[in-house]
């Protein structure tokens, strides 16, 4: 029977883990989510699942067996040779080597892996870990270890649901996923990504063997602009495909403040979106995903958990939810010096409006009418 409320799935190797050093994902970000939704009474013990680690062979359902080895032996070892650098693209500077290089990765793919089993009868599942859609067979990529969104719809494809539709909303492009599910008639990958950001891929005329519906945006993208995609794209496509499930991959890096990402959305749009595909299929997956200023990440994916519990978001965090925002820091970022005090006092972003310029909705009947051919 699909369970009546959703579930959260985290774990507390988040907030004993991190990327070394400067790196981007040096940030507390999924822990941040569980304590501020714990703190504003909305997580209780009930809803709440401790991520597995996926074990190995699990993980070579899409990647590769020497490759899993790999990560297992950085993780024992510290270390890497030159070859399994350049072959495997682990102890880079994007991809380094830290004390958690496996489990880390393997607790956010098992919580992936679990929801496919969770969602078999319907239901929705939140898992703010996930969404690491880099990942490549073989290879480390942009941050990503494993690709746990392509584990999770394996998952789900393994309990018997066919019919996927993925929405991506990262401000990367999910090249991973598509390498993944190109060509497959059963799925529809929806990726709405800033326009020449790494790694550069998901132009408009690419559509992946005939998945996917590839939607580059410029630079500035404003709350207005992604109603347009919104109400223009996304929630016409999904209904047509009219899919089983639904994976929605929410990164956090559109929002003006990400320090990787030039585009200008407030966290309204990521809920919208969200609320919107709420009910679109009788399975729903919402994984997190980029996002590296820790304030905007922590508010944002706790609305997020907000919607789809229904909650009406408050204007003003309660004082221990404040408390945990005001803990937060932001080393050797501009971003940190003097953060601005709404994001320590409420949740909710004032709107980011403004024109739809365009070349956006040049793009979107661009896709639309690509749409309509296929159906």
């Amino acid at each position: 029977m699909a369970r009546e409320r959703p579930l959260f799935i985290g774990s507390e190797i988040y907030r004993r883990s991190k990327y070394a050093g400067w790196h981007p994902l040096r940030v507390p970000r999924v822990s941040t989510v569980m304590d501020l939704s714990r703190a504003m009474g909305w997580l209780p013990g009930d809803v709440y699942l401790t991520s597995p680690r996926a074990k190995p062979h699990l993980l070579e359902r899409w990647h590769r067996p020497n490759y899993v080895a790999a990560l297992l032996r950085a993780e024992a070892t510290q270390a890497v040779t030159p070859e399994e650098r350049a072959r495997f693209g682990i102890g880079t500077v994007s991809n380094p080597v830290y004390p958690e290089i496996y489990r880390r990765p393997a607790t956010a793919a098992g919580g992936s892996i679990l929801s496919g089993e969770l969602l078999k009868d319907g239901g929705v599942v939140y898992h703010p870990a996930g969404g690491t859609h880099h990942g490549m067979p073989g290879r480390a990529n942009g941050f990503c270890f494993l690709n746990d969104p392509v584990l999770a719809m394996l998952s789900l494809r393994h309990h018997g649901v066919r019919r996927i539709a993925y929405v991506d909303i990262d401000a990367h492009h999910c090249d991973g996923v598509e390498v993944g599910f190109s060509g497959d008639p059963d799925c529809l990958m929806i990726s709405v990504h800033e326009e020449g950001l790494w790694p550069r891929t998901g132009r408009l005329e690419d559509d992946a063997g005939g998945s996917a519906l590839n939607l580059p945006v410029p630079r500035g993208l404003n709350d207005d602009e992604m109603d347009a995609i919104r109400e223009g794209l996304i929630q016409p496509a999904v209904a047509a495909f009219r899919p089983q499930a639904v994976v929605l991959q929410c990164g956090s890096d559109a929002v003006e403040e990400d320090p990787l990402s030039h585009l200008g959305l407030s966290n309204n749009a990521h809920w919208e979106i969200v609320a919107a595909l709420m009910g679109m299929a009788p399975r729903l997956l919402v994984l997190g995903g980029g996002g590296y200023n820790p304030w905007s990440v922590g508010r944002l994916w706790t609305g997020v958990w907000a919607t789809l519990n229904g909650i009406e978001v408050p204007d003003r965090l309660t004082p221990g939810a404040e408390a945990i925002q005001r803990a937060l820091s932001f080393p050797g970022n501009r971003r940190g010096r003097n953060p601005p005090d709404h994001w320590f006092t409420t949740l909710r972003d004032r709107p980011r409006g403004g024109p739809v310029r365009p070349e956006i909705r040049h793009r979107i009947g661009v896709l639309r009418g690509r749409l309509r051919a296929a159906v």
